[in-house]
């Protein structure tokens, strides 16, 4: 017993103690004896000077901003990263390959233009990204949105011509024509996305990210995956159908699909399959053994390198009609100047193109740099990845961004430094010089093939629905909005769709605040809601009124009537039981030619209220000391009190912010309540708040600073003591 004692007494003195002992504050209190606010003796003129005065330290640094790889390429250790990043390189070019050839098909453009964004833009990150182990290049649901916009403006029956000889048979589809106008329009579109995401990244606008959430930005992708695997169901299955784009093109593409279905290449959909799954397979296997290998098997080039040779040596093309890449032109092109009289038309897909794009970059990089330790700039990447899309267009190149499986491949073969990136672009460098004529007979179901399986990553989001089910609500909601929408509406309109109802998710937020009554933990100071815990109560006569929320235009309103519900105290009830109790008793004084007044008075400490006519007041005064004199003989009638409640404390602690329309309601309500003798306070203010409320002129009239209350103890024990020295 006495060790068990001993025991108590030595977990009660470990237990770090916090006490201290001062006057009750109030805000006039604080800042006429406690806080002084710090004198600023800098003009505008100097303010300006200092943040454009020029420096050697600071142009080194805005150098090194600008171009991260001066951070660490002369201090890189060749010994340790070189071969890793060898390895990496040549694994993630080995991918990225295939991919630049298959994504070029999503974006409608012949595919040698996916090995040209492969390789220019992949160059440039390595000078001006900050991430070290993201890979970009061509992204599928990027690509899809390029090829959307570039259908749009230019769809087949634009370039439907009648035959070259003259004869009465129907139109010819001019294809190159039609790749060439798409190609335009996807090198336009790449150079606004560039000069759209420089210009954000120079005005540090990084930030923009963080309005696409990620159940949005998860559900949105979730959606173009679909939009992709629809979009090459007719590569897989050698049908000829049109490629829709805007609002329900998915449906209208399965429907032609299935429409046309009689006309499938068994041997392009046998190929199709085959290639599906071996890819699965060899992606199960990767995923599985992955500790085990030393590089990922490259699946993807095995099946382009195997379906290549298969379709060249039986004559696939000629004899089976199987569609396969076509003409691949050898060598680099020169740099052209856009079209940019395409420019008014590409306005708005390019800043949602530009703002997708560097929410899928950004959110992978800072990835990678949290695993890794170390971090990456926002703006700079924007500004990375603008430059990446800017100066790549000039040479016939579509948006690029950042790539998860080919990330993925580059980070876990070893990969340290970009390096690994430049290796991978002299990949794709090597392929288009020298050897890309090797790749014409390529079927394009192989490719077709490539792409789905690469999109089951995105398809395991699908998981995220249980799980958001669990936890919240409202981003499930978002979740499905973004999806349902992307996948009806298309992808810029479902993106649109999207944000706008992340942002109304938001407001509903504000409009619907967890409101509660708190009430004390005796002994401990902590303030918590009377109707969640037992341990938890309620001061006599004093309401504690929490909201979690700021108060606006937009809740007000809403602020007020919670307030009302919840304490229980409605300020026009209790004007109206006035009055009622003032006719009740005039009636039963039977006289009406005297004014009645209301004289409110203390029985044990609890408020009452007595309606007397003034002849009473004047019969009381005179006979005083007769009522004394009787006063053990017959109690004094008291009336029931208007109200037990008599303050009420408005706990501010988690707003940040109010504006003209909060400030005029709550001391609009200040004014009902001190109308009806319940006065009420403030407390937890920030001092960001406070300069607010000044600035609103707020403390004006019946409002002063000795209403507001830096604690909500300290605004308790001021009410118990006002209250105490009622008159």
């Amino acid at each position: 017993m006495e060790q068990e004692e001993a025991v108590a007494r030595e977990d009660v003195d470990s237990q770090l103690m916090y006490r201290i002992e001062r006057p009750v504050y109030d805000e006039a209190f604080i800042r006429s004896q406690l806080l002084n606010r710090k004198e600023n003796t800098t003009t505008l003129r100097q303010r300006l000077a200092h943040q454009f005065r020029c420096s050697s330290k600071r142009a080194k640094a805005a150098v090194f901003s600008f171009l991260p790889i001066l951070t660490w390429l002369p201090s890189y250790p060749v010994k340790q990263y070189l071969f890793s990043d060898v390895i990496s390189g040549l694994s993630t070019g080995v991918v990225q390959l295939p991919q630049g050839l298959a994504y070029a098909m999503l974006a409608a453009v012949p595919p040698v233009y996916g090995l040209y964004s492969s390789f220019y833009p992949v160059l440039l990150y390595t000078f001006f990204g900050t991430s070290r182990h993201i890979s970009v290049g061509t992204f599928a649901v990027i690509s899809l949105m390029i090829g959307g916009v570039a259908v749009r403006e230019a769809p087949d029956n634009m370039f439907y011509f009648p035959p070259a000889n003259g004869t009465n048979g129907s139109d010819v589809l001019n294809v190159e024509a039609r790749d060439a106008k798409r190609v335009q329009v996807a090198v336009v579109l790449t150079t606004l996305v560039g000069i759209i995401q420089i210009v954000l990244g120079l005005l540090r606008f990084g930030f923009v990210a963080i309005y696409l959430t990620e159940p949005l930005v998860r559900g949105f992708t979730t959606a173009a995956s679909v939009h992709v695997v629809v979009s090459q169901l007719k590569y897989l299955l050698g049908v000829k159908t049109q490629r829709f784009s805007g609002p329900l093109s998915a449906i209208r593409s399965v429907i032609a699909v299935l429409c046309d279905i009689k006309s499938t290449n068994v041997t392009t959909l046998i190929m199709g399959l085959v290639c599906l799954v071996f890819l699965y397979v060899i992606k199960d296997l990767n995923e599985r053994f992955k500790k085990k290998l030393p590089i990922p098997i490259p699946g993807e080039i095995i099946v382009v390198i195997v379906s290549t040779s298969l379709s060249y040596g039986l004559a696939l093309s000629e004899d089976y009609k199987v569609d396969i890449v076509g003409t691949i032109p050898t060598g680099l092109l020169p740099p052209v100047v856009p079209e940019f009289s395409l420019l008014p038309s590409l306005i708005t897909d390019s800043i949602a193109i530009a703002i997708v794009g560097f929410s899928i970059g950004i959110s992978l990089a800072k990835t990678f740099a949290l695993k890794h330790g170390y971090s990456v700039d926002g703006n700079q990447e924007l500004i990375a990845l603008g430059l990446c899309n800017f100066i790549s267009s000039f040479f016939q190149t579509f948006t690029i961004t950042c790539s998860m499986s080919r990330s993925l491949v580059q980070e876990s073969t070893g990969g340290k430094t970009q390096i690994a990136g430049l290796l991978a672009s002299l990949v794709v460098l090597l392929v288009v010089v020298a050897i890309g004529f090797v790749f014409q007979t390529l079927p394009q179901t192989a490719l077709a093939a490539i792409i789905m399986v690469n999109l089951l990553g995105m398809f395991k989001q699908f998981r995220d629905i249980p799980t958001l089910w669990r936890t919240s609500k409202l981003e499930l909601a978002i979740w499905l909005v973004a999806f349902l929408a992307s996948v009806l509406l298309g992808l810029e309109y479902g993106l649109l769709v999207a944000v706008a109802f992340a942002i109304l998710t938001v407001i509903y937020r504000t409009q619907s605040p967890k409101s509660a009554v708190l009430g004390h933990v005796p002994g401990t100071g902590l303030y918590c809601d009377v109707d969640e815990y037992e341990e938890v109560a309620e001061y006599e006569g004093i309401k504690i009124f929490h909201s979690n929320s700021s108060i606006y235009f937009a809740n007000s309103d809403l602020y007020v009537n919670t307030l009302k519900k919840k304490t229980g105290v409605n300020p026009e009830h209790l004007q109206a039981v006035r009055k009622a109790r003032k006719k009740q008793m005039a009636k039963a004084n039977g006289n009406h030619y005297f004014p009645l007044k209301v004289y409110a008075k203390y029985k044990d400490d609890g408020v009452t209220h007595e309606v007397l006519s003034d002849n009473h007041v004047a019969e009381e005064q005179k006979n005083s000391q007769d009522r004394h004199s009787e006063s053990d003989l017959e109690e004094p009638v008291f009336l029931e009190p208007l109200s037990a409640v008599h303050s009420i404390i408005l706990d501010w602690t988690p707003a940040s912010f109010i504006d003209s329309v909060g400030a005029k309601a709550i001391k609009q309500v200040i004014k009902e309540y001190a109308a009806v003798d319940v006065q009420v306070v403030i407390a937890g203010c920030s001092r960001s708040l406070l300069s607010e409320l000044d600035t609103l002129q707020f403390f004006t009239g019946v409002m002063t600073p000795e209403m507001v209350f830096p604690t909500v103890h300290d605004a308790v024990l001021h009410c118990q003591h006002s209250n105490s020295q009622h008159p």
